[in-house]
């Protein structure tokens, strides 16, 4: 049965002023002349069988050094991994690649070093040939390659044979929009045959998408696991983390967690939803409806923007917008007064199901700079069946459909 058990899990590094406090050290080591750094510490966590786990957080966060001990190309420096079924990682581009060696002889190689057999790779030769889709490539030096085409070659022999345990690191992000559907298809139906998977991404979508669980890494330390979108609703607050500010959160209806960060410098007093000029949390498809958000500015402040985030029922992000890209920005608002801002959506050209309205305050064009107030999942309200023509998804598209008779025999 596959499985992943990390318990009290630590990387520490020794930093050195310059290379000559190396040398001293190592020529006198009962004299330290470095300062430890903990790039990951008291990290622990179970993955069972079948399970799919996002890792995300910061540049620097821990991410690739947990996968790399995970894997055992790094030793931890202290605490304890089991891990139970093969496993098969891709992390870093081209890991394990000899440049000056062809693909085809780079495929063998790399088979052989996740447990397949010769004859096992030569089985599967034609069909990881025709998944990495890299031509007469296949027979010409890896250094040859683009960056893409190295991925795909890398990630067609890690999942030649569906594993137990998929560890996957950034290394997806690189290559073309194409690949990436595929391989995400493949890493889907693995998962649902069964494959536990470990998965490094800075998109919040491809986390949602695929996996059921998320931990938050910060600064070497788990912070958070739990529910996807819970996860990365808190790690967004973190990437805005430019002040002090706190990071509130609350048990909603259902058990979800909604998180609300910023600096209160403005604070989000109300949000409601209209539809026919009465406030409402369900719309028929396709019709008119009115977003009012009303803040109060508690110091002055130079600039402010509101924005609207509608997501649906799985956290994916659906369409988002704000005051500043509609030329709408209120400049040197003094303390005391209140703000309202409406977004006015003529056709609420959604599929029928539940979403959810986050609402920001911050200065300029986006959050990062200078958040006031995020308040993710403000409220939830529901897009119901209309006269309109039905159809699945997350998006109504007005669509003329004709259906006649062919003039000509094909």
């Amino acid at each position: 049965m596959n499985y992943l058990r990390v318990r009290n899990l630590g990387k520490v590094y020794k930093r050195y002023p310059n290379n000559r406090a190396r040398l001293l050290e190592w020529l006198n080591p009962v004299r330290q002349r470095h300062q430890q750094h903990w790039a990951l510490r008291g990290v622990s966590f179970e993955v069972n069988a079948g399970e799919a786990v996002g890792i995300v957080g910061h540049n620097g966060a821990g991410k690739s050094t947990l996968l790399k001990m995970i894997v055992g190309t790094t030793r931890p420096s202290e605490g304890t991994i089991e891990l139970g079924g093969r496993v098969a990682a891709l992390l870093e581009l081209g890991m394990g690649f000899h440049p000056e060696f062809t693909g085809r002889q780079n495929t063998y190689m790399g088979g052989q070093i996740l447990g397949l057999s010769g004859q096992q790779i030569t089985e599967r030769m034609p069909e990881i040939e025709a998944f990495a889709e890299i031509g007469d490539y296949i027979d010409q030096p890896v250094r040859t390659y683009s960056s893409g085409m190295q991925v795909r070659l890398a990630f067609s022999v890690a999942t030649a044979i569906r594993p137990e345990i998929l560890i996957v690191d950034e290394a997806l992000s690189v290559g073309d929009a194409y690949f990436q559907h595929k391989s995400f298809e493949r890493i889907r139906q693995f998962r649902d045959a069964g494959t536990t998977l470990l998965f490094v991404s800075h998109s919040p979508g491809a986390v949602k998408t695929l996996c059921n669980r998320a931990l938050l890494l910060e600064d070497g330390l788990m912070v958070r696991d739990g529910a996807p979108d819970e996860v990365l609703d808190y790690y967004n607050a973190l990437i805005a983390k430019q002040a002090e500010y706190t990071i509130r959160q609350a048990e909603e209806l259902g058990g979800k967690v909604a998180v609300r960060s910023g600096n209160r410098q403005a604070e989000i007093v109300t949000v409601d939803l209209f539809h026919q000029g009465q406030s409402a949390r369900a719309i028929p498809q396709g019709e008119a409806a009115l977003i009012r958000v009303i803040a109060a500015v508690h110091e002055k402040i130079s600039d402010l923007t509101v924005g609207i985030l509608i997501r649906d029922r799985l956290g994916n992000d659906i369409f988002g917008t704000n005051s500043w890209h509609h030329g709408q920005s209120l400049r040197s608002i003094q303390g005391g007064s209140r703000v309202q801002a409406e977004f006015a959506i003529p056709s609420l050209n959604l599929g029928i199901g539940n979403y959810s309205l986050t609402v920001a305050l911050h200065a300029n064009d986006t959050h990062v700079s200078n958040n006031f107030d995020w308040w993710d999942r403000a409220l939830v309200f529901q897009v119901t069946p209309s006269e309109l023509p039905r159809c699945i998804g997350s998006a109504y598209l007005t669509t003329a459909v004709t259906l006649a008779p062919s003039l000509t025999n094909p």
